[in-house]
């Protein structure tokens, strides 16, 4: 068999376990796809997924970090972007959400992870353009304009708040956080 052929199904019998939980079986596959052809990021990145799920954090954003030397990409750094988060780096956690939105600004856990660090950092305001760079790929989805929303809330920016909130409710009347949101805002 060619390099590349080992490399795919390695790849996807290392995704396929680790899907299953079966997390040895996932990383002796990895490690073959990585070793078959070690330049794409996947191998590394299930790797690293691996790592988080055995609570070795140190590993899993070196293993990140290689995926992203290799090609830069979204799941690379919201990966690194968590562990930051994890281990207390917030201005490091809030560096790779950007530059994993920046490459895909439909990454809900960067997207969530920004949301949140934003908050923490009291950046809320540089938050708001990549919740709004989301809605307008998916303008439906009630959660991401409910962190809108609430961001606005923080803001004090109260009519923009209300649009949002009366848009959520409008398409999701029992959408419970909106309603009460909304009536505080009175």
């Amino acid at each position: 068999m060619n390099s590349q052929l080992d490399y795919e199904i390695n790849n996807e019998l290392g995704e396929c376990y680790l899907f299953m939980g079966e997390l040895d079986k996932a990383r002796d596959y990895y490690n073959k796809a990585a070793g078959s052809n070690g330049n794409h990021p996947d191998p590394y990145l299930g790797l690293a997924t691996i790592e988080v799920q055995e609570g070795n954090l140190q590993s899993a954003r070196q293993l990140y970090a290689k995926a992203a030397k290799i090609e830069e990409n979204d799941k690379s750094f919201a990966g690194m972007g968590l562990i930051e988060m994890e281990n207390g780096s917030r201005e490091e956690a809030f560096g790779h959400f950007v530059k994993a939105l920046k490459i895909n600004p439909e990454n809900m856990i960067a997207l969530f992870g920004l949301v949140q660090v934003g908050h923490l950092m009291e950046r809320v305001e540089e938050i708001l353009p990549y919740l709004e760079d989301y809605l307008r790929l998916d303008p439906d989805n009630n959660e991401v304009r409910y962190s809108l929303a609430g961001s606005l809330y923080q803001l004090n920016r109260l009519e923009e708040t209300r649009e949002h909130l009366e848009r959520i409710l409008q398409s999701d009347p029992e959408h419970q956080a909106g309603r009460e949101l909304l009536d505080q805002i009175g």
